[in-house]
């Protein structure tokens, strides 16, 4: 498997993701990881109905996102991975799923996090993760949109740390 592009946006599939990211991954399949989507089938049938058009949209948890990774019946299909938090990357990664870049859009200011930039929000659990993926060679790029200059995460959390 091809993984064109891996993205954290807790908001998954919205304007951004369909009309500039899907473009930029050419990738002809978006694969939501994340056990809680899931399991929600609301929710899994939103996301598959705002999917672009041409991408089929699979909705996955962690264990199926591994399995099909490695299954050798997918090694020519191309992927646009979506997240919601960085711990599900971690999960993904340290499970042999090769991520070489992570790209962060957003995570929504909530109770208990602390604003790290305008679009991205973060709890001592997220904070961890990104430490994690950073610690295993994965490239960190915080962009909201492709035209954003790219933020130095480990750099931000140590500002924030710092505070």
């Amino acid at each position: 498997m091809k993984i064109n592009l891996a993205r954290i946006d807790d908001r998954l599939i919205h304007g951004q993701v369909t009309t500039v990211w899907a473009k930029e991954a050419k990738a002809g399949r978006i694969i939501i990881c994340s056990d809680e989507v899931y399991n929600d089938e609301i929710r899994k049938t939103l996301l598959k109905q705002a999917a672009p058009p041409g991408i089929k949209v699979n909705v996955v948890n962690i264990e199926k996102a591994v399995a099909v990774y490695h299954n050798p019946n997918y090694v020519n299909d191309t992927v646009f991975y979506l997240f919601t938090n960085p711990n599900d990357v971690l999960r993904l990664v340290d499970q042999g799923v090769k991520i070489s870049v992570i790209n962060i859009g957003g995570m929504a200011f909530k109770h208990g996090k602390t604003q790290l930039t305008k679009a991205v929000s973060v709890d001592q659990s997220d904070i961890n993760a990104f430490y994690a993926l950073a610690e295993r060679g994965v490239h960190l790029d915080l962009r909201v949109v492709t035209s954003d200059p790219d933020v130095d995460v480990i750099k931000k959390l140590r500002e924030l740390e710092s505070k």
